[in-house]
């Protein structure tokens, strides 16, 4: 198993450096000076100059990347061009929101799919069931944006339930952890709208996956001999189907709270969510490289970790695969 990990954990490396060299190559070819970008429009040359120096930005290419690189190797971030504070203190801050808001999301996703499918498990080509796909498929089409200013409009404008933004904590203070200001928990109206917008697509998305898995299960010969025994529809369900038929749930539940980290950009900048999405979008405005790239070597980093998390545990769960 140890070995099995190892080998996992040694192929993550070149994704990863990949992904660095990309993001770097992306920033360098866009247009744009950060210098000025920095110093405003207008601004002495002078004062360019000393920013170029900074941050090395009058230096060649490959001299630029090879410290890029080396302090990467030293899980050194960097300074924001705009912020002037180090990534890593910034990605700490940001990171908590969007791990609240995607397990939050994630775990009405998971409520959700599992009802859901099961619902529809038990009852196929029935009303239930075509009601029940039928939403499922619309969750799934929908528009995240879309979905996020209709809940705005009807709830927070129309009916005056919720919020209509931004992530507010009252009169708490920020906690401080390692030395960084991490932002506390919001009020829980603040989390409802940006997790319902969230959970919308993985919601139908389980429901399918659910409902599929358990009518394969059922279908199965031991299925039909405890229903031979005489037990109940529920009764089998409850013993013997959901325990398998749930089996396909985690990976596909891995991969999506993976992609919930890095992909609620849109949920994040109709809400005013402060988490990695905006800021990330922020960065690649302001042309800020050391955010982006931090940015999508954290999001990429959450998203093979989590991988490697449900490959460990399909691993452990059968070992044949250990030696695949």
């Amino acid at each position: 198993m140890l070995r099995y990990a190892a080998r996992r954990l040694g192929s993550l490396i070149p994704v990863l450096l990949a992904m660095a060299t990309l993001v770097w190559v992306v920033m360098i070819l866009m247009p744009g000076d950060p210098a000025l970008l920095m110093a405003g429009r207008g601004a002495d040359p002078r004062v360019l100059q000393a920013i170029e120096d900074e941050f090395g930005l009058d230096r060649s290419w490959p001299v630029q990347y090879g410290i890029y690189m080396t302090r990467l190797m030293r899980l050194d971030l960097g300074r924001s061009y705009v912020q002037e504070r180090p990534v890593r203190d910034i990605l700490l801050e940001r990171a908590w929101p969007s791990a609240l808001l995607a397990f939050a999301s994630m775990s009405i996703a998971l409520l959700v799919g599992v009802v859901g499918g099961v619902l529809s498990a038990m009852h196929p080509e029935g009303k239930g069931d075509r009601l029940i796909l039928l939403a499922s498929l619309g969750s799934v089409a929908v528009p995240v944006f879309w979905l996020g200013i209709l809940l705005r409009m009807v709830f927070a404008s129309w009916l005056d339930w919720l919020p209509v933004s931004r992530y507010t904590a009252g009169d708490r203070p920020p906690a401080l952890l390692f030395g960084v200001e991490w932002l506390p928990l919001p009020d829980l109206a603040n989390l409802v709208l940006p997790a319902l917008t969230l959970a919308a697509f993985s919601a139908g998305y389980f429901v399918r996956v659910v409902r599929a898995s358990l009518l394969d299960v059922l279908s199965e010969d031991f299925v039909r001999t405890a229903r031979a025994k005489g037990l109940s529809r529920w009764t089998v369900l409850q013993r013997h189907a959901l325990s398998h038929g749930l089996a396909p749930l985690a990976t596909v539940a891995g991969l999506q709270l993976a992609a919930l980290m890095g992909g609620a950009i849109a949920t994040e900048f109709i809400f005013d969510w402060p988490g990695m999405g905006s800021t990330l979008l922020r960065g690649i405005q302001m042309r800020d490289l050391p955010v982006v790239s931090g940015c999508v070597i954290f999001l990429t980093m959450t998203f093979v970790l989590i991988n490697l998390l449900v490959d460990l545990s399909y691993a452990w769960l059968d070992p044949r695969l250990r030696d695949a």
